[in-house]
């Protein structure tokens, strides 16, 4: 699910690092991992990573191919450590085969064990403006199963056959040693690209990128690619945001990763047994205030056009377009996941997976499989995809949390969002300090209530300069229409903004 993606500059001001750490502490994110954790993680690192049978540990070598003969690339942002998933992209004569390799979790965590617990209990890597919150030990994120180039590792790897239009023809999955050959960044990549210097597979990964956004549209999906905002002090004491705007082989990359996704979920649709990523069709009211957002920052967005019909013409670099994208995020509130086939969390009869268990945004059945490192669900639903490739039932380990990792990764989500929403206040906020009293002209977005026969009606204005959605409060607020509005309040430890009707 795409997310805001704030950062907070190097040098940024201490003000928000501050406010930044007391919302850690309000939501619960854990500040270090358990002395016990820690020890486990580092013996599975010196270890190196062998192979979970149904019970516990076995050696390294069993089941497992070496194919390091396949020429795998990382592409990720600047500086990234954590590196989930590698790629390679060939040609098979009458379309593609994708391999994508993901790191094998599962190989260093023991079930059962403290490490295993505390990954439970953290549900997911949770990113911050300043810094992330990690689901695993460092020395296993950013270390020894992180997919870092010319190292030896262990790793789960796909291979997804294509026809010549990007449609799948057929999937596998094995455990296999890889050995990634470089770590590009989207820059590296995207100039490569660019000046006609790319090997063959990113060339390939390029074109099947291209075909498999065309087969998105086909289907009614859309994806987002929400630009990375950072935050940055001016010379005058003052805060603005600055975008990277979002390049083409992100796009093409993350097509991959929805490709293998889409290919894991009929796998396990095929087993009986899985975990699939849901999400519900947007909610009328949140697309209707979305419309009125692309009012306030002056985008055109005809009745006629949906909204899987207008997002592909945006452009990231385009701050308005850049705000738009950001705010897009809300339409996908609701996702969640599906556990199937196996007893429910109250011990009853076994889920029975619906006929039709898409992902709205995705406009497929999907599942979660391509960042073990950052979200526990993905290990589960791996190793389920490897059990029945392999015509065996999933190991015991798996389908005993199967039920329970629905609400486990809810609880999870709601701890991110809440950070997350508390990131865009303290960012909001710092944006406009200093500045009450002034006036701004903004759309009134959304209404909540009539405000009682005492006091103001509540609501929502979004900005066009600043792009910053916030609270408005005042007598009759008018749904959808251009006002002036006034800052009454910008609070950085607070979190709080709020404008009135001038």
């Amino acid at each position: 699910m795409p997310t805001r993606q704030l950062h907070l500059a190097q040098a940024g001001p201490a003000e928000v690092a501050d406010a930044l750490a007391a919302l850690r502490a309000e939501v619960g994110l854990p500040a270090m991992f358990p002395a016990d954790v820690r020890e486990e993680a580092e013996k599975s690192a010196a270890d190196g990573g062998h192979a979970l049978d149904g019970g516990g540990r076995a050696t390294a070598a069993q089941g497992r191919q070496d194919r390091r003969d396949v020429e795998l690339v990382t592409i990720d942002p600047p500086g990234s450590m954590d590196l989930d998933q590698a790629v390679h992209v060939a040609s098979s004569g009458r379309g593609y085969i994708v391999r994508y390799a993901i790191a094998d979790v599962a190989a260093f965590v023991r079930p059962g064990g403290a490490l295993d617990a505390e990954t439970h209990r953290r549900g997911t890597t949770v990113y911050g403006p300043d810094v992330r919150t990690p689901l695993h030990p460092p020395v296993l994120s950013e270390g020894a199963a992180s997919l870092l180039p010319d190292e030896d590792r262990p790793a789960v790897l796909w291979t997804i056959g294509l026809d010549a239009e990007g449609e799948i023809t057929s999937s596998s999955v094995t455990r296999a040693t890889v050995r990634s050959r470089a770590r590009l960044t989207y820059g590296e990549a995207q100039a490569q690209l660019d000046a006609g210097a790319a090997s063959d597979s990113l060339a390939l990964l390029a074109d099947v990128g291209r075909l498999r956004q065309e087969r998105e549209r086909d289907r009614g999906g859309v994806s987002l690619e929400v630009p990375e905002q950072e935050i940055v002090p001016g010379p005058d004491g003052s805060f603005a945001l600055e975008l990277r705007r979002t390049l083409p082989v992100e796009g093409w990359n993350a097509q991959i990763s929805l490709l293998t996704g889409i290919a894991a979920a009929a796998m396990m649709r095929e087993a009986g047994v899985g975990l699939l990523r849901t999400l519900p069709p947007a909610d009328d009211r949140d697309v209707a205030r979305l419309r009125r957002t692309a009012g306030a920052l002056g985008i055109d967005w005809p009745d006629e056009v949906s909204y899987a019909q207008l997002v592909p013409t945006l452009e990231s670099r385009r701050p308005a377009h850049a705000a738009f994208l950001a705010e897009a995020t809300s339409l996908f509130r609701g996702a969640g996941y599906l556990a199937f086939g196996v007893p429910g969390p109250d011990g009853g009869a076994p889920v029975a997976l619906p006929a039709d268990a898409r992902h709205a945004a995705i406009a497929a059945e999907y599942a979660h499989v391509t960042a073990p490192l950052r979200r526990l669900a993905d290990r589960y639903a791996t190793e389920v995809c490897l059990a029945h490739a392999a015509g065996k039932e999933p190991p015991a380990w798996v389908t005993d949390a199967l039920p329970t990792l629905p609400g486990t990764m809810a609880s999870a989500s709601r701890t991110a969002g809440a950070f997350e929403r508390g990131c865009v206040d303290v960012v909001e906020a710092a944006l406009l300090a200093g500045r009450e009293g002034q006036t701004f002209d903004g759309v009134v977005v959304d209404v909540r209530g009539d405000g009682g026969p005492d006091g103001p009606q509540r609501g929502e204005v979004m900005l066009k300069d600043p792009a910053v959605r916030a609270p408005l409060e005042g007598a009759d607020l008018p749904l959808g229409e251009r006002v002036r509005v006034t800052l009454a309040e910008a609070s950085v430890p607070d979190r709080r903004v709020l404008f009135t009707l001038s």
